[in-house]
């Protein structure tokens, strides 16, 4: 694992790539590593998202006792999981913590930060990073949020520093920034594989919409 004071790509790329099983599977703990070390994107730009990074944490615990319980060898990825839980009905049981409704949630989160971090890099030296990240949220995440924690997030990007404040601040110095922004591209295309994957099983189950 890297550094906790910066954003390792690097990192995110191999573990992104070393989760994709055959042609339309993701392995639940190489995308958990990734998704683990990509979320400190969060932390590092401020308290804006905190409840989101909190929120992951959380999950991510849920999907531990799930991998190391008694039906572990049904939570190795997302397809041998939904189709375990789609099956047995347990994503509608009482009492039972679905990996599948679990997994959403930082599905749902992918595609904030995938976007987000696609744009800041793309964008111009003197862009507005509050217009910027609200506009991504409001594609992606805003539409799962009730509208008190949308206001709160939405008010609270506006702390967000300049372009290349909040860069050096994911990054860490010159060196590494230029070594980030490098590898951005793949890193991204990565995680669109993945998203994309993801996105497609939970079409095929019909678990978008696990409350």
């Amino acid at each position: 694992m890297s550094n906790e004071n910066t954003l390792d790509l690097n990192y995110v790329l191999e573990c992104f790539q070393k989760s994709l099983k055959e042609n339309d599977d993701v392995i639940i703990e190489a995308y958990i590593d990734g998704y683990n070390e990509l979320v400190k994107f969060l932390n590092l730009i401020g308290t804006v998202f905190s409840f989101v990074s909190s929120d992951v944490k959380s999950k991510i615990k849920v999907m531990e006792k799930h991998r190391t319980g008694e039906d572990s060898i049904y939570y190795e990825s997302f397809k041998k999981m939904m189709k375990y839980e789609k099956e047995t009905s347990l994503h509608e049981k009482n009492g039972f913590v679905s990996g599948s409704r679990t997994m959403l949630r930082l599905h749902r989160g992918l595609d904030f930060i995938r976007l987000f971090l696609k744009r800041i890099s793309e964008a111009e030296e003197t862009a507005n990073t509050c217009t910027t990240c609200q506009s991504s949220y409001n594609e992606t995440l805003a539409e799962f949020h009730p509208w008190y924690i949308r206001k709160a997030a939405t008010l609270a990007m506006h702390a967000l520093p300049t372009r290349p404040d909040l860069l050096k601040k994911i990054f860490g110095s010159e060196d590494k920034l230029t070594e980030a922004l490098a590898i951005l591209p793949q890193t991204l295309q990565s995680c669109d594989e993945v998203y994309q994957r993801v996105e497609q099983l939970y079409t095929e189950f019909g678990f978008h919409d696990l409350p």
